[in-house]
């Protein structure tokens, strides 16, 4: 008997841009966020501001997905860790790429890659899954989205802070671990 499968997170990419940003400038912010968090994004919803999202630039960067607009009221709704007065006078609301990447995830969504700034275009990606669970970078269904980084393997963010911070990178025996068994 095969049992039912975990629901799948849903990865979501919330974008703000400038009208007429081009098509060039989304992706290769796209490109640049994807791979520095060794995420895939090709499956991910594209959310942004409702008038932003016919904006030729951005339906070209993500095409074949469509982009899905969020009323400025909506995306004000919605508590960031980055609001922006700025972008608050501009839009009506103080978020949109973060705003936008937490209600397109879904319920009990959570930031992977905060508010990146490209040229003309602002990117976020949140997570969240289809039974309001939080999900994080090392749950194994995010994990399994990623391009080939696991624990520990190069490109593995957390490995790279670790070994940066002098805490990484080797596998000793400890005084306080079993014997025959290694500290990670």
């Amino acid at each position: 008997m095969t049992g039912a499968a975990a629901p799948r997170p849903a990865l979501a990419v919330g974008v703000g841009l400038r009208p007429g940003t081009p098509a060039a400038a989304v992706r290769a912010l796209l490109d640049r966020v994807a791979a520095a968090h060794g995420l895939d994004l090709a499956g991910a919803v594209v959310a942004t501001l409702d008038r932003r999202a016919a904006e030729p630039g951005l339906c070209d960067a993500v095409a074949p997905a469509v982009p899905h607009g969020y009323p400025a009221a909506a995306l004000a709704a919605v508590a960031v860790p980055g609001p922006s007065a700025r972008v608050a006078a501009a839009t009506g609301t103080p978020s949109v790429a973060e705003a936008a990447a937490l209600l397109a995830a879904g319920p009990g969504a959570r930031l992977l890659v905060t508010r990146t700034v490209g040229d003309g275009v602002t990117l976020a990606v949140g997570v969240g899954s289809a039974s309001g669970t939080a999900w994080t970078l090392a749950d194994p269904a995010i994990l399994g989205r990623r391009r080939g980084v696991g624990p520990g393997s190069p490109g593995d963010p957390r490995r790279d802070r670790a070994r940066a911070s002098g805490r990484g990178g080797s596998r000793t025996p400890s005084p306080s671990t079993p014997a025959g068994e290694e500290r990670r």
